[in-house]
């Protein structure tokens, strides 16, 4: 029964961290790339990306099985993951173990920051239509706000974090990164990765502000 068990815990574990990065990790870089596209003004963001997306062919299916149901599994499953984990932090305070606690610690306050950013925008749209027609306009508005846009600007940061930490995590948990040698150029390609994208995510951003 047991073996059964950690059988299952080995295989969900390495699904975990495979959604992680398909598609959950590459809808986080083409969300990222899509809002910096918000420098182009309202009229663009709104008229070209926002439109576009509308249009897709099947928009409701992908969303439900390419970003939903992947993500409640990620996030659900990195939830068990956190409550039984034992970092231990003071008895073994290595870099690799903190880097595992704020891995935990990241993906619940991304979590958080999910359902108050879908909330604001796809929730508040099917009251009030307005806010599809004029995306731009409303995240304008939200973000103008200091708290909402220091808000904004943590949940980047901890999805970026969170991403390019669990790609060097995934190398160790497939067996692709098996000395230390290849663990630390992994390591330097992921923080490579990490801070382009919070750059380009910062970029959109500030592309919202009046």
């Amino acid at each position: 029964m047991s073996a059964s068990i950690d059988n299952a815990h080995f295989l969900l574990r390495r699904l975990h961290s495979l959604v992680g990065l398909l598609p959950v990790g590459a809808f986080l870089i083409f969300h990222l790339w899509e809002n910096s596209q918000s420098r182009f003004g309202a009229e663009h963001y709104n008229g070209v990306v926002v439109a576009g997306l509308q249009q897709m062919n099947y928009l409701p299916l992908l969303e439900l099985f390419v970003i939903a149901l992947p993500l409640l599994f990620h996030a659900g499953y990195g939830l068990v993951i956190a409550a039984g984990a034992q970092q231990e932090l003071r008895r073994y305070p290595y870099a690799r173990n903190w880097f595992y606690w704020l891995q935990r610690v990241s993906g619940v306050g991304i979590l958080l920051f999910l359902l108050a950013h879908v909330g604001t925008t796809r929730v508040w749209g099917l009251v009030e239509p307005a806010v599809h027609t004029d995306l731009y306009g409303h995240l304008q508005g939200l973000l103008s706000l200091p708290w909402v846009f220091a808000a904004y600007v943590l949940g980047l940061l901890l999805a970026v974090f969170h991403l390019a930490n669990g790609l060097w995590a995934m190398g160790i948990v497939w067996g692709l990164t098996t000395s230390a040698q290849a663990q630390q150029r992994l390591a330097y390609a992921c923080a490579g990765l990490g801070l382009l994208l919070m750059a380009l995510g910062l970029h959109g951003l500030i592309g919202f502000l009046p």
